[in-house]
């Protein structure tokens, strides 16, 4: 496993199809995922810290998960199927752990509401499949190349 840092959500361009752009915490790779509008909104949202005036499903599931006191110890993403991503989370209640299937845009919504970083890994072979290099040596200069980068993708280019 790969941890992985939340880099942000960006728009994808000319199509503004979202992204979640993840980074890998002891490497140079990118991974870029298509993610939907409503979870987009949600994530940023999330690190931006802006409250709306009634809970997100993504806040409504973390109260719930407060309330009857079980952890979200971490967000996996596990697989890469036919241009699909798959994640697990892990919950923990007591001395019991789950795991329990999500779509990544879901687990990393989920995770950023949380004061305490959830860590997020990514499976070894997924960053393998999909993940990008951007030469460079600042952040500033990747930030730039991934830009670039969204320029030109497509929802295609994950697919087998």
């Amino acid at each position: 496993m790969i941890r992985v840092s939340l880099v942000g959500v960006r728009l994808e361009v000319p199509t503004n199809q979202p992204i979640v752009l993840l980074r890998e915490e002891d490497g140079e790779r990118f991974l870029p995922i298509f993610i939907g509008p409503p979870e987009a909104t949600a994530i940023v949202y999330a690190l931006q810290g802006m409250e709306t005036p009634r809970p997100m499903t993504h806040d409504l599931f973390r109260t719930v998960l407060d309330d009857v006191s079980v952890v979200l110890q971490r967000v996996t993403i596990t697989e890469l199927h036919d241009g699909t991503f798959y994640a697990e989370i892990e919950l923990l209640q007591g001395e019991k752990t789950s795991r329990i299937s999500s779509r990544p845009s879901d687990a990393i919504a989920l995770a950023v509401r949380y004061a305490e970083p959830v860590p997020i890994f990514v499976d070894e072979a997924v960053m393998d499949e999909a993940g990008v290099l951007f030469e460079g040596d600042d952040e500033e200069e990747q930030v730039e190349m991934f830009r670039e980068f969204l320029d030109q993708v497509r929802p295609d280019d994950f697919a087998q």
